[in-house]
């Protein structure tokens, strides 16, 4: 359960960090189940079945470098478990109430040596929506700092409601569309392995790229009232919608 202040910071700030929150035999069984799919990538020349390959700096595809599983929990079924791990639901129902759908389900492994995962950007843009009531969920499942290229977050960059302007990335951050920020008043996420962070849909975040020897496994999706139409992800029509509690 959230303490008002945590509520409050919610509200105000635009996200919330519980360090360390999946730890011990969990959290090793879901990196292992990542490391998997890492491994599934490495005979790949093109992205396909929701594998998407790491450009290089001229956007072109790197063979066996994995980038992004979109929809991971369809192609890994058993990370639906960690979407639904109480340590994460009982905080999330405290922000959007008790009966939960998920979507737009991810894995980034940030692999080291050039790894890329998402530039500035709001979650919103993507969905069609500006509501408040999608709630982003990014958990890191290994230890992450600002030499592994650790998320960034922009705070109180929710408040307006307001979609800012997006563009067509290049070269390694060619898969997407993103913003420029002042990146001075940026707040580096760096977090222990098993680290949830709960943030609005509306707030500015990404990362940079991963110059380090080790990889930053992390999975990303969206939390949503059950009730909640979006036009964009119909529930049984949209195949990574998934109901939760």
């Amino acid at each position: 359960m959230l303490t008002s202040h945590e509520c409050q910071q919610y509200r105000e700030e635009g996200y919330l960090i519980f360090p360390a929150l999946i730890s011990g035999e969990p959290l090793q069984r879901y990196k292992g189940l990542l490391d998997d799919l890492v491994e599934r990538a490495r005979v790949l020349k093109t992205n396909e079945d929701g594998f998407t390959l790491q450009p290089d700096d001229q956007g072109h595809l790197i063979a066996g470098r994995l980038f992004k599983v979109q929809g991971v929990c369809g192609v890994e079924p058993h990370l639906l478990d960690l979407a639904r791990e109480p340590a994460i639901l009982s905080r999330v129902t405290d922000l959007i109430g008790a009966s939960l759908h998920m979507f737009g389900t991810k894995f980034f492994p940030m692999l080291p040596q050039g790894g890329t995962s998402t530039g500035w950007h709001q979650d919103n843009h993507y969905f069609g929506t500006r509501s408040h009531q999608v709630l982003s969920c990014g958990i890191y499942l290994e230890d992450t700092d600002q030499s592994n290229a650790c998320l960034r977050l922009l705070p109180r960059s929710h408040a307006s409601g307001e979609l800012v302007e997006h563009t067509s990335g290049e070269g390694t951050f060619s898969h997407g569309n993103w913003t420029e920020v002042d990146e001075s008043q940026a707040l580096f996420v760096e977090c222990p392995a098993g680290t949830v962070v709960l943030f609005s849909a509306n707030l500015l975040h990404g990362a940079g790229t991963n110059a380090s020897d080790r990889s930053r496994y992390s999975t990303a999706w969206h939390y949503i009232p059950a009730d909640l139409d979006l036009e964009q992800f119909p529930f049984g029509e949209y195949k990574d919608r998934h109901v939760i509690c």
